[in-house]
C-alpha cells in the first residue's frame, strides 16, 4: 500500500548557492505514535520542479521529479540538493549489467539568480524488512511507482503544505552592489493562547521575502534559541525537555507554526544553535556527568535532524560552517557545543570555540575560523555569526581597567565576574586570538551578527595602538534579540550593558595586537524584533533596520546620539564601511 501526502513539516529551504539548493522535509505516517515510528512503514521523499505557463499562470506542470530517502533514524526527515544530488536509485548503477557511469541521470545545475517553484511530498510504503536489515537505493527504487505517475499527484496537494519558492544566489566572485538579509534569535514558545504570539513576527518577515524580486531579502539567519528546551528553568522539571519525544515536540511546534512555516518555504534559512536547544548556559565540560551526557546526545540528535541537516556541510558532521552570497562571505560559529571552561583554572583555560589545536593535522574550530578570516579579501565586508554577543559586554563582566593594564596585565582584571559570564568575557584567549589577527592583518569591514541577550543593539569597535593612535579599522557587532520574549522586565535592560567602553564608569578595554579594542553601542531596544541588514556597495555602507512583530519599523537611537534627555530616534542606522571593490 502506498499514499502520497504533503510533508508533515517543511518544506524548508536550506543552504543555497548560485547553482543548487538544499530542501528539507519531515514525513508523517498515520501508523507512527510520536517518536515510536512504525517499523513496518517506510517513507520516501518526492520532489518536483513546477513549470508555469507564461501565457496562463493557472496552467502548471511538473516536468522533472525525483525520489529521495527519508531516514527513520533521523525522525523521518531528509534533504535533497536540487541541482546537485542524484535521485534515489540512480547512483547505484549495475556494473555487472554494464551500465556505464555516464548513464546516471543527475539533477542538472540550477541557473544563477533564478526563481524556482518546487513541490515536495512523501510516499508511504509497506515495509516487511526487519529493522536490522536495510535496503540499497536500487532495491528501494524497485518498489516505487514510476515517477511519471507521481508528477500529476504533486500538483493536487495543497500549495501551503508542500510548495516552496526559492531564488538561487547570484554567481560567486565579484561582490554584488546590494545584498539584503534578515536575522534574529530567541523565540520563546509561549503558553496556551500565547503560542500564537510566538509565531506572530514571522508573518511580516515572510512578506519581506519575494523570490521573484532579485532586490528583495535573500535569506534569513536564525542565530540561536530556535526552541526553548527548558521553558521555565533548567533546574525545574516542569516543561523541561530531556527525552527525544519532548525535543521532537518542541521542534514540531516551532517549525510547524503557520507563519514560521510560510517563512521557511519562502527563502533560504541558515540556523545555529545556542544553549536553549540543550539547556540554559550549556558548556561542553558538563558532558562528563552521565545524566548531562544523555541530555546532550538527545538534544543534539534532534538538532541535527531539524536544524543542522538543511545547512551547509562545510566540515562533515561538525556544526560550524561557512557560505557565500553575492560575493559576501559568512562564517557561522558554533559557540555552544565546543565551549569548554575549567572552573579549577578559570579564564586561562576557558575556550569558546574548542581547545586550540596542538597538531596542525587536526585543526579545531578556532584555527579554521582564523584561517578563513585571513584568507578573505581585506576590504570586502565579511560576516561572522555568533549566538553569543561579541560586544557590548554586560556591565558586571567588563574589564574595569585602563588601557595600559589591558595591554599588559589583563588576566586578573575582574576575573571572578568575567569567569562567571555565559558569553565572550569568560573566554578572553579566544577573543584575543581573533582581535590580534584583525589588528595585525589590518582586516577591514568585519561584522559580527549576534543574538541571545533579549536586547537588540549596534556596537562599533575601534582598534587603538600602544601609542593611542586609531588604526582606522572598521568592525561592528549587530545584535537582534528576541523574536519573542514576553519577560522584558526579567533581563535585557539596556542599562545593563556598556554603551561606551572608554567612558568613566564603563571602562572596558580589551587587548588587541599591541594595543586595545574599544567600542560604543547604541540602538538598544527590548521590543520583539527582527533585523534587516542591507549591504550597499555603491555607498560603502550597511543599513540596519529593526522591525516589530507587525512589521513596523522600530525607531532607535543613531550613532550620533548625544547625552540629552530626549535623544532623536531614527528608523534606519547607516553604518559607514571602508570602501571595497
Amino acid at each position: 500500500m502506498s499514499a502520497l501526502r504533503a510533508p508533515g513539516l517543511g518544506p524548508i529551504i536550506g543552504h543555497t548557492t548560485s547553482t543548487s539548493c538544499r530542501l528539507w522535509i519531515r514525513a508523517e505516517d498515520p501508523e507512527d505514535e510520536g517518536v515510536n515510528l512504525a517499523s513496518e512503514r517506510r517513507t520516501v521523499g518526492v520532489i518536483g520542479i513546477v513549470h508555469v505557463d507564461p501565457k496562463d499562470e493557472r496552467k502548471k506542470t511538473v516536468r522533472d521529479a525525483w525520489y529521495f530517502r527519508l531516514q527513520r533514524e533521523f525522525d523521518r526527515t531528509g534533504t535533497f540538493v536540487l541541482g546537485k544530488d542524484v535521485a534515489l536509485g540512480q547512483h547505484e548503477y549495475d556494473r555487472a549489467a554494464g551500465e556505464p557511469p555516464g548513464k546516471l541521470d543527475k539533477t542538472k545545475p540550477l541557473a544563477p539568480d533564478t526563481e524556482y517553484i518546487v513541490r515536495m511530498a512523501t510516499l508511504s510504503l509497506d515495509d516487511p524488512q526487519p529493522d536490522n536489515e536495510s535496503l540499497s537505493d536500487r532495491q528501494l527504487a524497485a518498489q516505487l511507482p514510476p515517477i511519471e505517475n507521481i508528477k500529476k499527484m504533486l500538483l493536487e496537494l495543497p500549495a501551503e503544505k508542500c510548495e516552496a519558492r526559492v531564488r538561487t544566489f547570484p554567481p560567486s566572485g565579484k561582490p554584488i552592489y546590494r545584498l539584503s538579509f534578515l536575522m534574529g534569535s530567541c523565540r520563546y514558545p509561549g503558553f496556551l493562547w500565547k503560542i500564537r504570539e510566538a509565531d506572530r513576527i514571522f508573518k511580516p518577515m515572510a512578506r519581506m521575502v519575494a523570490p521573484s524580486d532579485s532586490e528583495a531579502v535573500r535569506f534569513t539567519l536564525m542565530v540561536g534559541d530556535q526552541i526553548y528546551a527548558d521553558m521555565l528553568n533548567k533546574a525545574l522539571p516542569i516543561l523541561r525537555a530531556d527525552t527525544y519525544a519532548e525535543f521532537q515536540s518542541r521542534y514540531r511546534e516551532a517549525l510547524g507554526s503557520p507563519n514560521m512555516r510560510q517563512l521557511l518555504r519562502s527563502a533560504p534559512v541558515y540556523m545555529m544553535l545556542d544553549d536553549h536547544e540543550i539547556e540554559d548556559n550549556w558548556s561542553q565540560d558538563q558532558i562528563h556527568d552521565q545524566a548531562k551526557q544523555h541530555l546532550f546526545n538527545v538534544a543534539i540528535g534532534a538538532y541535527m535532524s531539524y536544524q543542522w541537516s538543511h545547512g551547509p556541510r562545510t566540515w562533515g558532521r561538525l556544526l560550524y560552517y561557512h557560505f557565500e552570497c553575492g560575493g559576501y562571505p559568512f562564517f557561522v560559529l558554533d559557540t555552544r557545543t565546543q565551549r569548554y571552561r575549567d572552573d579549577a583554572v578559570g579564564l586561562d583555560d576557558n575556550h569558546l570555540l574548542g581547545r586550540p589545536a596542538i597538531d596542525p593535522a587536526h585543526p579545531g574550530q578556532l584555527q579554521r575560523f582564523l584561517t578563513w578570516l585571513a584568507a578573505q579579501r581585506r576590504d570586502v565586508p565579511k560576516f561572522v555569526v555568533s549566538a553569543s554577543v561579541f560586544a557590548p559586554n554586560d556591565m558586571t563582566e567588563r574589564a574595569d581597567c585602563d588601557d595600559a593594564t589591558a595591554m599588559d596585565d589583563f588576566g586578573e582584571v575582574n576575573r571572578e565576574r568575567r569567569d562567571a559570564s555565559d558569553s565572550w568575557p569568560a573566554y578572553p584567549n579566544t577573543r584575543r586570538a581573533i582581535l590580534d589577527l584583525v589588528a595585525s592583518k589590518g582586516i577591514q569591514n568585519l561584522v559580527f551578527l549576534t543574538g541571545d541577550i533579549h536586547c537588540s543593539n549596534i556596537a562599533r569597535m575601534r582598534f587603538i595602538d600602544r601609542k593611542g593612535k586609531d588604526r582606522g579599522l572598521c568592525a561592528y557587532d549587530i545584535t537582534s534579540s528576541a523574536f519573542y520574549w514576553p519577560f522584558p522586565f526579567a533581563d535585557g535592560d539596556p542599562n545593563n550593558y556598556v554603551h561606551d567602553s572608554a567612558a568613566p564608569g564603563q571602562r572596558d578595554p580589551f587587548p588587541a595586537g599591541d594595543g586595545v579594542m574599544h567600542y560604543r553601542a547604541w540602538a538598544f531596544t527590548q521590543e520583539d524584533n527582527s533585523c534587516r541588514i542591507t549591504v550597499d556597495k555603491s555607498r560603502h555602507e550597511l543599513r540596519v533596520e529593526y522591525f516589530d512583530r507587525d512589521g513596523e519599523v522600530i525607531p532607535v537611537t543613531s550613532a550620533s546620539v548625544g547625552t540629552g534627555s530626549d535623544p532623536a530616534l531614527v528608523k534606519m542606522n547607516r553604518l559607514p564601511l571602508a570602501p571595497w571593490k
